[in-house]
Order: structure tokens, then sequence, then C-alpha cells
């Protein structure tokens, strides 16, 4: 496998040269483009120097992994082909990645829930492997619309758990997602989460790094534990019978390389800091009234404040953009002026509500809404409303079909 210092500068067999990635994404020039989030996913990962993808088709996420399918046949991509199901392809992935290879994946609602088992596995195992989720409905009846309930399932999966608001943020993150899950002392999957159709299906404008520029390869040898290495965690805990047994060494085995997964997602923060430039995005944090959303909703939260201030209501506003690691001070700081504090989302349990009220002092601020869900739009004006009926003032709207 490459060393990634020794290949800086030399190309690929496409013509792409390998190129540091902070310059890359941050010196390099960007070209607008106009593109959907699947179009993005695609662009990505004609830059990503991906060794492997495996696809299974469900709605959202078809069209990015049909369209990845043409970037392995012009030569971008290593190997390429379709699971018999989503468990089947993230088993397949964890094959992959156990050899040495860069994986990428998608998958979105019923097919996160039918692959789960997969998950903890993935992080036990410190298998770097990206998977883009295109967050759907998962619940019965049936939804194939926007809704952000499977990511409260990811959580404590021991994965990282980023949640992007746009395409930009897509394109951006799927490249520096690589960097931090690939560092030694982290070296654990991705779940890159988006809300479906909203980021999906819809064309943005995305400034794109050069397409003559990719990522480094990845070296599987500067992994902490080996690869496929039948005598060492966690292939051995893997394979061992001893770990079935009901004895100290069995429990002491699996609770400490639990703690160390953990440990690996807490040493993920610095590099996700350093990628992401901060864990949240914070406007106004001095404002009595804070909206606090990731995803799709950071962008209605940020329309109903712009509506608000119309009306002389001044609020301010916190992108939360990784999930895990959990942005615990950041949320703390932000948040410590605020006199009420709203988390609209698209689910219907409020899991960021709840991640929220465990984190900050006097939680009888946060409340937890607007929800919406099974595909349900939330207008700016709900957030509006929601504010204002909770302060007491007059409100501004009526949503047909909402109520008065």
């Amino acid at each position: 496998m490459a060393d990634t210092r020794s290949v800086i500068g030399t190309q690929n067999k496409k013509g792409q040269t390998f190129t540091d990635t902070w310059k890359m994404m941050n010196e390099a020039p960007r070209t607008p483009s106009f593109f959907t989030g699947s179009e993005v996913i695609k662009e990505a990962l004609r830059r990503a120097s991906c060794d492997v993808m495996i696809a299974y088709p469900i709605t959202p996420q078809s069209e990015a992994a049909a369209l990845i399918g043409e970037l392995f046949a012009e030569g971008y991509i290593g190997d390429y082909f379709r699971g018999e199901s989503e468990f089947a392809v993230m088993s397949q992935c964890a094959g992959a990645a156990f050899g040495g290879a860069r994986v990428f994946t998608t998958t979105a609602g019923p097919g996160t829930m039918r692959a789960m088992e997969n998950f903890p596995m993935w992080a036990g195992a410190r298998l770097p492997i990206q998977m883009i989720v295109t967050c759907r409905g998962i619940n019965s009846p049936l939804s194939i619309q926007p809704d952000t309930l499977e990511i409260a399932y990811l959580l404590n999966t021991g994965m990282l758990v980023w949640h992007a608001e746009t395409a930009q943020d897509f394109f951006d993150w799927i490249l520096k997602g690589y960097m931090v899950s690939e560092e030694p002392d982290v070296h654990l999957p991705l779940a890159l989460c988006c809300d479906g159709f909203f980021v999906t299906h819809t064309k943005d404008v995305v400034n794109l790094t050069p397409a003559d520029m990719c990522l480094p390869p990845y070296d599987p040898y500067r992994s902490p534990v080996p690869c496929m290495d039948m005598e060492c965690p966690p292939v051995r805990m893997m394979r061992d019978p001893f770990v079935m047994k009901s004895n100290y060494i069995s429990y002491a085995t699996h609770a400490s390389w639990q703690q160390e997964i953990w440990a690996a997602v807490e040493r993920s923060r610095k590099h996700s800091i350093h990628w992401l430039d901060g864990l949240i995005d914070a406007e106004n944090t001095d404002a009595d009234i804070l909206i606090v959303a990731s995803g799709t909703a950071v962008s209605q939260g940020r329309e109903a404040i712009r509506l608000l201030e119309e009306e002389g209501v001044r609020c301010g506003l916190v992108k939360v953009k990784t999930l895990r690691p959990w942005p615990e001070e950041e949320i703390r700081e932000a948040t410590k002026n605020a006199k009420h504090i709203f988390v609209p989302e698209f689910n219907v349990t409020g899991w960021l509500a709840k991640e929220i009220k465990a984190t900050i002092p006097n939680h009888e601020r946060v409340h937890a809404g607007p929800h919406v869900c099974g595909g349900m739009t939330m207008p700016p004006e709900i957030i509006v409303n929601e504010i204002k009926t909770t302060l007491g003032l007059r409100k501004s709207f009526v949503m047909a079909g909402r109520g008065s």
C-alpha cells in the first residue's frame, strides 16, 4: 500500500494528482457548479481515491449509488458492485475494509435499520468506512419522505455521526471525513447524514475543488489494529470462543474494548474541530432566544430568524455539525445567555432536544420543537409561530391545515 507522504504530487491512472488534503480543501481554486446533492456525492467520490463502493438501491440514495457506478465505469473507483441486501452490503463493506481498502457506501431509512447490526461491529473492528445516510421515514405506514428518526439509532453505535445542512457541506465533509476517520488514534466509521430529498434531490450552487486533484490513497498500515490479523484484536475476539464464555476474561475483554471505541470517538474531537472549523457554528448567541438545530432545520431556522427580525424580535442560531463527537462544551458556551432555546426537528421524538437537555444547566429553557415528521415540510413560519406562542406573542401567520 502507498505511503501517503511519498505519493503527494504524483498522479493516479486517471491523471489526477494526489494532493495534500489541507491544500486541496482550503487553498485550491473552487468552481461554482449547479448540482443536486446526489450529483455532489458523485463529484466528491471522484476526488476521494476510493477503493471500493458497494451499493443497494433504496430511495432516496439510489440515484447517488447509480452515479457512483458511472465513476467506476470511468475508472475512478477500484471496485463497485451491488450487494444482495442492505445487511449484505454492510457486511461486504466490512470485508473490504478488513482487507485494507478505502470503502464508501450509501443507504437510507429502512436500509439503515436492516443493516444496523453491522455498525457497532464496524466500530468495534476499527474500520474507517464512510456511509452516507440520506435520511427518510423508517416506521409504518411506509414513507419515502424526509425524516431524521434513524439518526437516533446511530448515535450509540460507536460510529462518528455528522449531519450536513447543505450540498456544500456534503461535498466538503465526504472528503474531510476520511481525513478524520482514518486518523490512527480514531480509525472509526463515519455516518455522514443528510435530510433525504431536501438535500439529495434539490439543486444548489456548490463550490467544487479541481477535478484533477484527489485525496492521497488510504494507508491501512497506519491502522491502530493489524489488518486481517487473526491473532490480535479485534479479529481474534470475533473468532475466538473465549469471548462467548461466562468468565472474567471475556467480560473484561469486551468492556475494555468498548471503552477504547468511545475513547476513540472522543479523540476524533480535535481532528473534527480542525477539519470542520469547529463542531458547531454560532450566530448572535448573546440573544435571549436561540434556535439550535442540525441538518436542513438549520436553513429553516435562518429564515425564521429573518422573519422574526422584521418584527423586532432578536434571535440567535446554533448549527450543530457533529453529533458524535457531541459538542458538549461548545453548546454549553453558546447557550449560556439564552432564556429560551428552540430545537426544530424533522422527527417525532425530538432526539436532538433530548441531547441538548442532557447537556446544559437549567434545561427547562429548552423547547423541543417544532417537530414535523413523515415527510412534512417545515416552513419557517411554523418556527416563528412556535416561538411567538411560547413567549406569549401574537402569531404572525396562519398555516393552512395546521390550525390557527
